[in-house]
């Protein structure tokens, strides 16, 4: 197994203009050694010691400025606390929580508060968890990774932090958007800062630093685990983001558009039994295409070639245009049809984005979820989730606080396609925050691996536009070096968190066995948590494989399926 240290030919393979992957992280621990020890004033001669040294001791430790690789007024641990195992709710073991703040430059500019565990016996790695939303609540990293069915990584042996990107407030709270610096720091910055002030941490605490850093996100935290890769590559070795927000501009102004659908257009309102009646149609057309009738649908390909039959036969009739109770009308079809086909824009935004890939409204996405449409007929005069549906009351909040700094703003009166003297501030908060940029070479040359895991009938985040942009690195790298750093699965009714299969799968332990044992993923099993069908499993197929039926055995069982593809064209 390679160990970190400071050895020789790390620094002679830099000197030759040949650094290998050992070689950049033997010179990444020497440094960071070398700066923590001025840092933290401790000699770090001593081998990893059964517990971390002096846990009360690093309450009030200053981390300088020069520590810390991105601007900052430098970091200080408030509380550092040793929690037994004994201790009620501790299912973690033994191990050393660490709160602090790391400080802004500007005045006026919240903290990142950030937590920091150091368990008793450490596996020499690291892992940094990602947030949610807006962020603004602390992620502790004392809870499992998305997804994964085993113990915390913290009771695994694993060092964890994570923190609030910047800013208090829900995940729901955009307010900090008028702030320069909050901002920055939501996009990427305080992922860097919440990394080094780690890492010097663990340094001070274990006299070593990891072996190997982790990242694991969804949503916001899938964003940002693309944000480290492309912003930060040499500071990760393997990272897990699902279900990623990366064009964070992008499905915000959908979210606008949508509403302006709903809300402006005279009858483009679409209440919840019709979006029900939607579902099931496509279930009745599409659920059976992978073999069997299990409330998936697995086979979205297939199935998008009948949408021209499942919207016919959701189509209102001329003949009778006054009943339309149990049918779509032409504005809201308009409506659905906006959802499908998602964003285009006259003018690119960075990286030269233009779209934003629209979701599988008639592939089996359920838009009553509380992520969903709206659940009102008129536009409340504050807007809420379930009223007025997550992509609208999120575009909005994007628009009054990032956009135009206005927080009296009419969104619904926003022009998407032709923002005028706002155009500019699109751009620079699209590059600010969003991970679209497809240079990933650094991150490539580095040896790093990534896993991403979303679901196909995600609601909130489009599952065509994560499928996108991993055509974009096949694109531009070619499909066999793709697939010696990058596994895409997707999950056939997974929606933002709920929805028909809740997939259960250990993708840290497959992330680590592929960095530190070479083992590569590839069709994994994953079991459904979803309270109906709690228990069943099913083959976690690589994109853009499905699992198909057999045609015999238990159904409710993995081996009854293999992985297929759709003979029909992707998106």
């Amino acid at each position: 197994m390679r160990r970190r240290g400071f050895r020789i030919p790390a620094f002679r393979a830099f000197a030759a203009g040949q650094p290998t992957r050992s070689a950049r992280h033997a010179l990444r621990c020497a440094l960071w050694a070398a700066l923590a020890l001025l840092a933290c004033g401790h000699a770090y001669a001593q081998r990893t010691p059964a517990l971390p040294l002096h846990c009360a001791d690093l309450a009030g430790v200053v981390i300088p400025p020069a520590v810390i690789g991105l601007p900052t007024g430098g970091a200080l641990v408030q509380t550092a606390t040793m929690i037994p195992a004994t201790a009620t709710g501790n299912q973690n073991g033994d191990y050393c929580r660490i709160t602090g703040v790391i400080r802004p430059q500007t005045a006026g500019t919240p903290d990142i508060r950030f937590e920091l565990n150091l368990p008793s016996r450490w596996n020499g790695r690291a892992l940094q968890f990602g947030g949610g939303g807006y962020n603004g609540v602390v992620v502790t990293g004392t809870g499992p990774v998305p997804f994964s069915p085993d113990r915390a990584p913290l009771a695994r042996g694993y060092a964890t932090f994570g923190d609030d990107s910047g800013h208090i407030g829900d995940s729901s709270e955009a307010s900090f958007g008028l702030l320069d610096e909050a901002v920055t720091n939501f996009g990427y910055a305080h992922l860097k800062k919440a990394h080094d002030t780690a890492l010097a941490l663990i340094l001070r605490g274990y006299g070593r630093a990891p072996q190997y850093m982790y990242f694991a996100g969804g949503s916001t935290g899938g964003r940002e685990g693309y944000t480290v890769i492309q912003r930060y590559p040499d500071d990760y070795d393997g990272v897990i983001a699902n279900a990623p927000a990366l064009n964070f501009s992008g499905v915000r102004l959908l979210g606008v558009e949508v509403g302006q659908d709903e809300y402006r257009v005279p009858g483009g309102f679409v209440p919840p039994h019709l979006l029900e009646r939607v579902y099931a149609r496509v279930l009745a057309a599409c659920d059976a295409l992978d073999g069997v009738a299990d409330g998936l649908v697995s086979d979205v390909e297939a199935c998008r070639a009948k949408e021209p039959e499942i919207i016919g036969s959701l189509r209102c009739s001329l003949q009778d245009p006054v009943n339309t109770q149990n049918c779509l009308t032409p504005p809201q079809l308009a409506t659905l049809e906006k959802l499908r086909d998602g964003l285009r824009l006259p003018y690119p935004l960075a990286w030269n984005v233009e779209t934003y890939h629209g979701y599988n409204v008639f592939q089996g996405t359920r838009f009553t979820s509380g992520l969903g449409l709206a659940h009102s007929p008129q536009r409340l005069p504050q807007l809420e989730f379930i009223a007025n549906g997550y992509l609208f009351a999120q575009g909005d909040a994007y628009v009054k606080y990032f956009v135009t700094h206005d927080p009296t703003f009419d969104s619904s009166n926003f022009d998407v396609e032709h923002p005028g003297r706002y155009q500019q501030r699109l751009v620079t908060l699209s590059t600010t925050i969003g991970a679209m940029n497809p240079d990933i070479a650094r991150y490539l040359s580095h040896g790093g691996k990534l896993i991403t895991l979303q679901g196909l009938a995600d609601e909130v985040i489009s599952p065509n536009q994560t499928i996108a942009y991993y055509n974009s690195l096949i694109a531009r790298y070619g499909e066999p070096r793709v697939d010696s750093f990058m596994r895409l699965y997707m999950v056939p009714g997974y929606q933002h968190g709920n929805g028909v299969f809740i997939p259960s799968v250990d993708l840290l332990g497959a992330l680590d066995d592929w960095v530190a044992r070479g083992v590569a993923p590839e069709t994994l099993v994953m079991t459904d948590l979803t309270e109906a069908s709690n228990g069943r499993t099913r083959p976690l197929c690589r994109y853009p494989g499905f699992a198909r039926y057999v045609g015999k055995g238990n159904v409710n069982r993995a081996s009854s399926f293999v992985c297929a593809t759709s003979s029909l064209t992707s998106p």
